[in-house]
């Protein structure tokens, strides 16, 4: 009877080590260059932005939390102690997403309007190839591009639907990008 419980929790154990590895593969591969960070803004709570949404007022948008703020500081420290080059920082003109960048400190923040929530956009093919078309000018070798963006951004540019502050990897191959792997937060 014991014999079972004991084999689960060692199997449990297995896949935890494998996890870490997972993370430390990836950012392995982040510090070799050649790969693109998209990440999701870290969190803010609500879903969407309220009817009065301005772009240029961050007072009507969802905007970090406390919690959202650490959790960028720690991304950034993350970076920093995985020694990821990164060549450009560029984020979404949304205000938590710009947060999320400056927080993290790990380089000079330059909004891209390409990296722009599409969540209530009428045009939302256009968008996602604008988002590709960011992710594709990065570098494919060497300092790595960082994007910060939205949900819905990388999961149209990866499949994977981000939590908060997720780093999602993707390789620059001659077919576009591909998705290596995911780093929680």
């Amino acid at each position: 009877m014991l014999r079972p419980i004991v084999c689960a929790l060692a199997s449990l154990g297995l896949f935890a080590s494998a996890a870490k590895a997972d993370d430390a593969a990836l950012w392995r591969a982040l510090a070799g260059g050649g790969h693109v960070a998209l990440i999701r803004h870290a969190t803010a709570p609500g879903i969407g932005d309220p009817a009065s949404f301005k772009l240029e007022d961050c007072s009507t948008q969802r905007n970090l939390s406390a919690e959202g703020r650490a959790e960028a500081r720690a991304i950034g420290e993350r970076f920093r102690k995985a020694g990821v080059p990164v060549a450009r920082v560029a984020t979404s003109q949304w205000c938590r997403a710009r947060d999320t960048a400056t927080e993290m400190a790990i380089g000079p923040v330059v909004e891209d309007p390409r990296l722009n929530s599409f969540f209530q956009s009428a045009d939302q093919a256009k968008a996602i190839a604008a988002s590709r078309v960011a992710a594709l000018e990065s570098p494919r070798s060497g300092p790595i591009a960082v994007l910060v963006t939205h949900q819905v951004n990388v999961t149209a540019l990866t499949d994977v639907y981000p939590k908060s502050g997720e780093i999602v990897v993707v390789k620059l191959g001659a077919d576009g990008l591909e998705t290596i792997g995911s780093i929680k937060p």
